[in-house]
């Protein structure tokens, strides 16, 4: 059965895409499987993988590219293999896998080796694996940039034991570490800390959950105050210049870093010293698979998890992403097609 709706979105056609520089452009999705799902989009969350993709910045890019892996739409074909009880419809999403988690929604290729395109658009074709279920309670705008920022805190959250007696530290008050300072607080830990250069973010921190505020580039004490006072940091951030070994003294003995954030300027170095002497744990999370994703969906509609977004509509796309670029977004944009 041929399909009576085009695949048309925003396309990045070089490194000048990242600028605001995208086209519209039609483009042909993987080849029908009987387990696929089409999904009409409504909305699409704008993630600074997407910039970090436009530009080639992690890596030569498979232009023309469609990014956009934080979807929310309506089933419109489901496929008669389709996993999940998933019916035409249905209000679902797509995060950041598709065929398996080395596969990804965009800039990547499917199984059968098609390439992958993402929700800056009008339609999007997935593996019924990884098409998710929308709660109800979640409305559409503030589910899709759970669906990768939000998982992508949320799982490592979960995997280090974050919950009762636990100190977590979130450095970063952005598009990923206001999910994370919500999730720690949901998750039940005794104690948030928000870690972030300037206290112009002081006020958000705390209404977003958090129990202690940290604004290294004006507290010349923060360290001292806090030495040896978290169980857990999840970073957020994604600089090779952040002080690592001054963030890393905020642990116990045992202490674990998670580092989120991929530098495009440079790598970490990895202060061993600091790592040993404490039997400190450095690593790293990227996302979720589905059974996790509906784990935190389902926590986020029971504890009101809330995402803080400004809705864009799908039109004004290149303009977006400057905005996010420049820092303008408190905390994520998120694409709207309003027809």
């Amino acid at each position: 059965m041929a399909a009576d709706y085009k695949f048309e979105g925003w396309m990045g056609v070089d490194p000048e895409a990242g600028e605001g520089n995208m086209d519209r452009q039609e483009f042909a999705p993987k080849p029908w499987e009987e387990t696929d799902v089409d999904i009409k989009i409504t909305h699409c969350g704008i993630c600074g993988s997407d910039l970090h993709t436009l530009r080639s910045g992690w890596g030569p890019t498979m232009y023309p590219c469609c990014v956009g892996h934080e979807i929310v739409g309506t089933a419109v074909r489901v496929g008669s293999q389709a996993e999940n009880g998933i019916k035409v419809g249905d209000r679902v999403g797509v995060g950041a896998q598709s065929d398996s988690s080395t596969r990804l929604t965009y800039n990547a290729r499917h199984w059968n080796g098609a390439k992958s395109y993402g929700g800056y658009g009008l339609y999007h074709r997935s593996p019924s694996h990884f098409v998710i279920k929308i709660p109800d309670a979640i409305p559409s705008a503030l589910a899709a940039p759970m669906l990768f920022a939000g998982i992508t805190t949320y799982s490592p959250l979960r995997h280090n034991g974050c919950g009762p007696g636990k100190k977590v530290g979130v450095i970063g008050v952005g598009g990923l570490g206001h999910y994370a300072i919500q999730f720690a607080k949901a998750l039940e830990a005794d104690r948030v800390v928000a870690i972030s250069r300037r206290a112009d973010k002081e006020a958000d921190a705390l209404a977003l959950g958090a129990d202690v505020y940290l604004a290294t580039a004006e507290d010349p004490d923060w360290m001292e105050d806090h030495e040896r006072s978290l169980d857990l940091i999840i970073s957020t951030v994604s600089s090779a210049k952040m002080p690592l070994a001054d963030y890393l003294s905020l642990l116990k003995t045992d202490g674990c870093f998670v580092q989120l954030g991929i530098p495009e300027n440079g790598t970490l170095p990895i202060p061993a010293g600091s790592l040993i002497f404490r039997r400190l744990k450095l690593g790293g999370s990227l996302m979720g698979g589905p059974a996790e994703i509906r784990e935190m969906l389902e926590l986020a509609a029971r504890k009101n998890v809330r995402s803080w977004v400004e809705e864009v509509p799908m039109k004004n796309a290149n303009q977006a992403i400057q905005d996010m670029d420049a820092g303008k977004a408190r905390y994520r944009y998120v694409l709207v097609n309003y027809c």
